[in-house]
This record gives structure tokens, C-alpha cells and sequence, in this order.
């Protein structure tokens, strides 16, 4: 579909809105747009990614892969206003989102790309990735994600992961422990589980 939120430019007319959200009992502002992923407002799972989210032992900053419009890596940004963050889409609406969102809630560390994770310059390293992944746009696009994650994190660098049980949990496990991955549990709650998984080489 032509107006898919993992296509470059989403073939929906605009109609955009705002929404005010808690997040770790602090309030944020965001406008959303047709055409990108979570327009009807914040998604379930990137909530409880957002919550159970806690800062890499390691130096260095953060990347958001697939940011939408942009409340996993705004609002961590607002958290932890000392590391710089990077946030990804390939969708340009949701890029364009993300820039005004980030101004919206002074988010002044975030730089925002609409660029594919996949084309992404490998001379990076971040100290910590995170992703509610397009579980849409299939499991090779899903996958290509988390090997791309795993060659820009330093060693004791950490990717974050929110997936439903049944969209692809169990897959999404093995994957990280095949690519080289230490993988923990680090939280559920109805249905989706968030996986830390650490580089350990």
C-alpha cells in the first residue's frame, strides 16, 4: 500500500492533531498526522518501552530506529539530557513529525533523519538502540533492523526491542541471541515484551 507508515511518502491526505500524554509521570505534547504508524495516538507497546527503559552502563549516545513521530526518542531525550540522540524513519511525514515534536518539547539533543536504518554509515557507534520494530513491513525488514543494531552498538552497548508474543516475540529472541546478542526479559504486560539485549564481543 502506497500510504503504508514504512513508505517514504505516505499517499493519505494530511489531518494533523495533537495529544498530550504522561510519560513517567511528565507531561509531553504531540502532534500526529495520517499516514504514519500510531496516528490514532501513543501506542501501547511504545509506552511500555518507554517505562521499562533504563540508561546503558556504557559512554557514548542513543539511537531511535523507526521513530514515528517520535515519543520513544524525544521523551528519552528529555530523561537523559546528557546523551545525544539519533532518531530514524524512513516515512518523511513522521520525520518532519519528529523535528516538530522535538522543538515542541525541547528536545534540543535529538537530530532527526528520514533515512532506511539499513543505509545508515557504519563508521557510528552508539551506546544504545531502541525500536518498536514495523513488524508490518515483514521479518526480513524486522531482522535487518536488529543486524544493522548490532553492528552500530560498542561492545556493552544495548538494543531495546518491543514486540507483541504474537507478532513475533519468540522469533525476535532467537534472532538477537543468533547475532551475538545477551538477551534478558525486561519487562511484559498484556502481550507485548520488551527485550534488552546487550553486545557482548
Amino acid at each position: 500500500m502506497s500510504d503504508h507508515y514504512y513508505s517514504h511518502n505516505p499517499d493519505i491526505d494530511s489531518k494533523r492533531r495533537e495529544i498530550r500524554v504522561s510519560l513517567r509521570e511528565q507531561p509531553f505534547s504531540f502532534v500526529l498526522d495520517r499516514g504514519v504508524f500510531a496516528s490514532a495516538g501513543l501506542d501501547f507497546g511504545t509506552q511500555v518501552l518507554i517505562e521499562a527503559f533504563e540508561e546503558p552502563p556504557v559512554d557514548g549516545p542513543m539511537l531511535d530506529i523507526g521513530c514515528g513521530w517520535g515519543p520513544i526518542g524525544i521523551s528519552l531525550a528529555v530523561f537523559y539530557p546528557e546523551r545525544d540522540w539519533v532518531m530514524l524513519d524512513v516515512n518523511q511525514r513522521s520525520a518532519d513529525l519528529a523535528r516538530e515534536n522535538a522543538v515542541k518539547n525541547s528536545a534540543d539533543n535529538c537530530e532527526i533523519l528520514c533515512q532506511d536504518i539499513r543505509d545508515f554509515p557504519a563508521n557510528r557507534t552508539f551506546a544504545a538502540a531502541v525500536t518498536n520494530p514495523p513488524v508490518r513491513a515483514g521479518k526480513d525488514t524486522v531482522f535487518a533492523i536488529y543486524e544493522k543494531a548490532y553492528e552500530l552498538l560498542g561492545r556493552g552497548g544495548e538494543l531495546w526491542v518491543v514486540i507483541q508474543k504474537k507478532q513475533g516475540a519468540p522469533s525476535t529472541e532467537n534472532k538477537l541471541k543468533e547475532l551475538g546478542f545477551s538477551v534478558t526479559l525486561a519487562a511484559k504486560k498484556k502481550g507485548y515484551q520488551i527485550f534488552r539485549a546487550t553486545r557482548i564481543d
